[in-house]
């Protein structure tokens, strides 16, 4: 029997313990993955309860200026309506002096912050991943939205509304405690639900921030944002209404639809291209104005005499495309309407008053539609035409694309706001000869360019 050599290492008999314990350490570290994936949409549905929470309060304290403004509840057009003349004038010169004076007070107030040197757009936080966005900064710009909102300015309420979704959720990615390389998909999550509750639209608030707020398909942001976006949107549906933010008759297409659509996208895009041209020009005028409450008073002033003679200006203008979308409007109203609510944007926009020009957009594109429909129709047999609400989906969506250069938004949202789905080819058509057209001019679009945002 051979004695064991002393200089010879013993062989390792491994421990059933120890190998137990090294089966479950990997089986958790490949688990880690999945539990953080859980964790962030866990955070992205809650991300889409608060941006619902913020547009329903946005949307019930613009309802509170508007009562005591105006006495009258159930909307800006039907307010304005019912109003006289000089007294119309009189809100909306209020109220552009009082939004005016919040923006120089409160942006001394701000200035003064802890952050008083930031002040990033949340759209562009979202194209650089950063999610510190100036609170002060925030709750004045929200306030003066809410009184030249309130008071009948020619600017959407729904520009705000995504400003308090992004912002809260902001506050959100801040506090969670989730990895540093997720917090600004909650941010984009902010964003894409607030763009689904405000509009009823919740692909189009998917396609928004994917298109717009990041420039490419992020793969780890795509999960969240649809969970987000489909909570809030949810939320809405349940707590305000179960139905697209438009209700409109079936619309039928016409053999002809495809060329009138491209007719419309080519006239459309030089109509979206204009409407920026002009937005930047009224800026630029009302620069001259270094007194923020001037500026906006003045703003007020003349869209208040607008509206002594075309009450529709009021607002963001959903009356107005509910009724167009309808139809049985004159071709002489519907033009009218439409040149009216171009100078009151402009005026309204240019002089610095906090709102959004996305649905004053589809308010322009609603009634251009109805208008080419109708005036072709002068010359063309009705057969071709086809059913003048056909051009006013189409319009609006052409012209979304136009001033946004994002078609594929503009496509979603509008068949999405109207639910007319069967128009999707022709609403294609003219929202790609449309952002063709409007790109080759050099202006900048309402939200900058999100392949720029990355460099």
């Amino acid at each position: 029997m051979t004695s064991p050599d002393p200089t010879e290492a013993p062989t390792a008999v491994p421990d059933a313990v120890p190998a137990a314990s090294f089966t479950k350490r990997i089986h958790f570290r490949a688990l880690a993955p999945a539990a953080r994936t859980l964790t962030l949409w866990l955070w992205a549905a809650v991300a889409g309860v608060l941006a619902a929470l913020a547009t329903l309060g946005f949307r019930w304290l613009t309802q509170q200026v508007e009562v005591f403004a105006t006495g009258h509840h159930g909307g800006l057009v039907a307010a304005a309506r019912s109003l006289t003349p000089w007294h119309r004038a009189l809100v909306c010169t209020a109220g552009g002096l009082l939004a005016g004076l919040v923006l120089q007070w409160g942006g001394r107030w701000a200035a003064r912050g802890p952050r008083g040197d930031l002040h990033i757009d949340y759209i562009d936080a979202a194209r650089v991943g950063r999610v510190d966005l100036n609170d002060r900064t925030t709750i004045v710009r929200s306030l003066s939205a809410l009184l030249s909102v309130g008071t009948g300015a020619s600017i959407g309420r729904e520009g705000p509304m995504v400003q308090l979704a992004a912002w809260v959720n902001s506050w959100l990615a801040r506090i969670v405690p989730i990895p540093e390389d997720q917090r600004n998909a909650i941010l984009v999550c902010g964003i894409a639900a607030g763009i689904g509750s405000a509009y009823h639209a919740p692909v189009a608030g998917v396609v928004f921030v994917l298109e717009l707020a990041l420039g490419f398909f992020a793969r780890h942001t795509v999960a969240p944002v649809l969970i987000a976006s489909a909570t809030s949107s949810s939320l809405i549906f349940w707590l305000v209404e179960p139905k697209p933010l438009y209700s409109m008759p079936t619309v039928a297409m016409v053999p002809t639809s495809l060329g009138i659509a491209l007719v419309a996208g080519i006239l459309f895009g030089g109509l979206g291209w204009a409407l920026i041209t002009m937005l930047e020009k009224g800026r630029a005028v009302f620069g001259h104005l270094h007194s923020l409450p001037l500026r906006l008073g003045l703003g007020g002033l003349l869209v208040g005499l607008l509206s002594a003679l075309v009450p529709e200006v009021w607002g963001n203008g959903y009356s107005v495309v509910s009724e167009v979308l309808q139809g049985d409007q004159t071709l002489r109203w519907l033009t009218l309407i439409l040149l009216a609510k171009v100078a009151a944007t402009v005026l309204s926009s240019g002089s610095g008053a906090i709102g959004g020009v996305f649905t004053p957009s589809l308010f322009v594109g609603a009634s251009a539609g109805s208008v080419l429909a109708q005036a072709a129709s002068l010359w063309l047999p009705a057969s071709w035409v086809g059913d003048p609400r056909e051009l006013a989906v189409v319009g609006m969506a052409a012209v979304l694309a136009a001033v946004t250069h994002a078609p594929l938004m503009a496509i979603v949202m509008v068949l999405e706001m109207t639910n007319q789905f069967q128009l999707t080819v022709p609403v294609m058509l003219a929202c790609g000869v449309a952002y063709a057209i409007s790109t080759q001019f050099g202006v900048r679009p309402l939200y900058g360019n999100p392949i720029e945002g990355q460099r």
